[in-house]
């Protein structure tokens, strides 16, 4: 049995394929769409001219496209973790990118490899799909995670302006100007529906639904209740960020004594592989008295199987809700 790198160039070609998706998505929408930018992006989208009504109903635009689009083939998988991104891409474009991600991986492996023309088809399909899928979920997963860090100290700061005499309306504008992108954003959206008419209460808990976040359901919920029956809205909300501090020691403590578990089922599925690719790179022949062997081909399935299974189980142990 000789060693193929024909898993490399797959390996390669997938890597490629999120570079490609990632340098489409700056190119079409600059610098400012990066999480990494200081100047959250409704401010920098003021300041190049455009309207405050134009820039909020181009951002609703983008946060709600998604999850309105499930009903594509193939795309429902996707929706809710674009949603959670703020993917600016539209549905039909990135249906679009899969396309041609997919072709362009065909090319490559036509390329690079000699496998079959079919087998070729469904690996680009297979790339194309998983590809924008990796990259968005990955995304969506760095946009909660500083969402999830910004909100106790933008409660704080909402806390502060109320204290000094602010209204509500004011504290929320304050926060979208103050903190920086994912969050300044979400409240900037929040202020500007404010201020065509919107009720605030309302506007916190649609965030808080299209995000899943469970803090901002406490914050909507608070902030709901104080205008129905009054009460000192400051005050509630010192207690409400000392929650949301709680809760995030806890989770980060959850994931800390939980990390050794994880990363003992990716060790344990992940160190049969390596071991068979130290065994074909020392002795590539080793397997070639048993590679006709009617059973060889089942029993790699059925390892394939219990290695993914053990993965799968890891995780469910492993994930503890906070």
């Amino acid at each position: 049995m000789q060693l193929s790198s024909e898993p490399v160039i797959y390996g390669f070609i997938f890597i490629a394929v999120i570079v490609l998706v990632e340098g489409l998505y700056l190119v079409a929408f600059g610098k400012s769409i990066s999480l990494n930018s200081r100047v959250n992006r409704r401010l920098e989208m003021l300041d190049k001219g455009a309207g405050r009504e134009q820039v909020l109903e181009q951002l609703r635009k983008e946060m709600q496209q998604h999850m309105k689009s499930r009903s594509i083939p193939l795309y429902s998988l996707l929706a809710d973790r674009a949603q959670k991104a703020a993917i600016a891409f539209t549905p039909r474009q990135l249906v679009m990118i899969m396309g041609g991600l997919a072709v362009f991986a065909f090319i490559g492996l036509s390329i690079g490899t000699e496998t079959d023309v079919v087998l070729r088809v469904v690996a680009s399909i297979g790339i194309g799909i998983g590809g924008v899928f990796f990259w968005v979920n990955s995304k969506a997963k760095k946009r909660m995670s500083m969402i999830e860090e910004q909100l106790p100290d933008a409660v704080e700061l909402m806390v502060r302006s109320l204290r000094v005499g602010h209204p509500f309306s004011s504290a929320i504008s304050i926060v979208s100007k103050e903190i920086e992108d994912p969050l300044a954003t979400e409240f900037g959206i929040i202020a500007d529906e404010s201020a065509y008419g919107r009720d605030i209460g309302e506007a916190l808990k649609d965030m808080a639904e299209r995000l899943d976040m469970q803090d901002l359901r406490f914050l909507s919920v608070a902030v709901t209740i104080q205008q129905q029956s009054g009460g000192n809205l400051a005050e509630i909300l010192s207690g409400l960020a000392k929650v949301i501090r709680a809760r995030f020691r806890l989770f980060r403590r959850v994931k800390a004594i939980t990390a050794e578990a994880q990363w003992s089922g990716k060790f344990l599925s992940g160190f049969p592989l390596f071991c068979l690719g130290a065994i074909m790179v020392n002795d590539p022949g080793y397997y070639d008295e048993v590679l006709d062997h009617p059973y060889f081909i089942p029993a790699c399935f059925v390892v394939g199987i219990l290695l993914g299974a053990n993965l799968i189980v890891m995780r469910v142990l492993t994930n503890i809700k906070v």
